[in-house]
């Protein structure tokens, strides 16, 4: 019966929000119809404060998310339209950390800021360490995850990446991988923060919450796997081995299993050939229930993971005196 009852209230909690978004979002399109950005801001910030709420549930919360995110598509194209809205995109990224509540100006901000990168008035590199310092002004879990995320979904196509047009003028591949890495490890603390959210007794059900939105931090590892200046070398040095200091550290089973899933699986076989005693020597580091995971089930659940790796995880995480053989390979 209570269960019940809290689903109705989270129901009609979200219609709340729903209407709440698209009232405000009917008066920031006819402000950008009528080229009045001071209105456009102002509806804008009203609307994305409706993801200030704390009475949803994850999945919930990414159904609001969803529907602040096709309207900050809107204002973006607005933003970039300076002959619309006559302000320049260095005083326009000024003017919306002027928002009231610190949750809308920092989605504002992001948004602004693709422009800004894209607009080349600035080394990329620059406004990108600045927005992904500014989002850790919002700490809690939920808010915060979906905020990064956002950060990840409108940078992605704007790194200075090898052979990007964003590359050059102290902009390097470095940069990038800092950066993605940077919000990858925030995103997963906030991620494993949320398994405190409610009481012991709703653990499963908050675990099962929690899962629903692994792919908001793995995406991070996607977007690394996809940036062309990580070699094998850089991989070897620099992702690889704070990717699995992250793992290691976070000390959550959920976390780990999904990551370590996630390494696997995005980044080259030939890249885990070469880079094993790394990826081995993590495995009895582990949570317990963690430490056998890695070979047996994804060997068996994808068969494009090279097998040789998934049967070397095995024998590692299951025989940590395997890790004092010698590999030839």
């Amino acid at each position: 019966m209570l269960a019940t009852e809290g689903m109705e209230d989270e129901e009609k909690w979200l219609a709340e929000g729903i209407a709440a978004i698209q009232h405000n979002a009917f008066y920031m399109s006819r402000a950008l119809d009528s080229d009045n950005l001071r209105e456009a801001l102002k509806y804008s910030a009203l609307l994305l404060s409706e993801l200030r709420t704390s009475k949803l549930s994850p999945h919930k919360y990414y159904e609001l998310y969803m529907r602040a995110f096709d309207e900050l598509r809107k204002l973006e194209m607005f933003f970039r339209e300076e002959d619309r809205h006559g302000c320049s995109v260095i005083d326009l990224y000024e003017l919306v950390q002027h928002a009231g509540n610190i949750l809308p100006r920092l989605y504002l901000l992001c948004t602004v800021g693709s422009v800004y990168i894209k607009s080349k008035e600035a080394p990329a590199k620059d406004i990108l360490k600045d927005l992904v310092e500014m989002c850790r002004g919002i700490q809690h879990p939920t808010r915060g995850l979906f905020l990064r995320s956002y950060l990840a979904q409108i940078s992605r196509d704007k790194l200075p990446d090898l052979g990007s047009e964003y590359e050059g003028e102290g902009d390097t591949v470095m940069d990038a991988v800092d950066f993605v890495l940077q919000n990858f490890t925030e995103m997963n603390k906030l991620w494993v923060r949320m398994q405190h959210n409610g009481p012991v007794r709703l653990k499963e059900k908050l675990d099962k919450e929690r899962s629903e939105l692994r792919d908001l931090v793995g995406k991070n590892l996607h977007v690394l796997s996809q940036i062309e200046g990580v070699d094998l070398e850089m991989y070897k040095d620099v992702v690889l081995p704070r990717v699995l200091e992250q793992v290691v550290n976070c000390k959550d089973e959920i976390a780990q299993y999904y990551l370590m899933d996630c390494i696997i699986q995005v980044f080259p076989d030939e890249y885990h050939l070469q880079t094993l005693e790394t990826l081995l020597g993590a495995c009895p580091q582990l949570q317990v229930s963690n430490q056998k995971y890695t070979s047996t089930q994804l060997l068996w659940q994808d068969k494009l993971v090279c097998p040789v790796i998934c049967l070397l995880l095995f024998l590692a995480s299951s025989y940590p005196s395997f890790l004092k053989c010698k590999l030839y390979i």
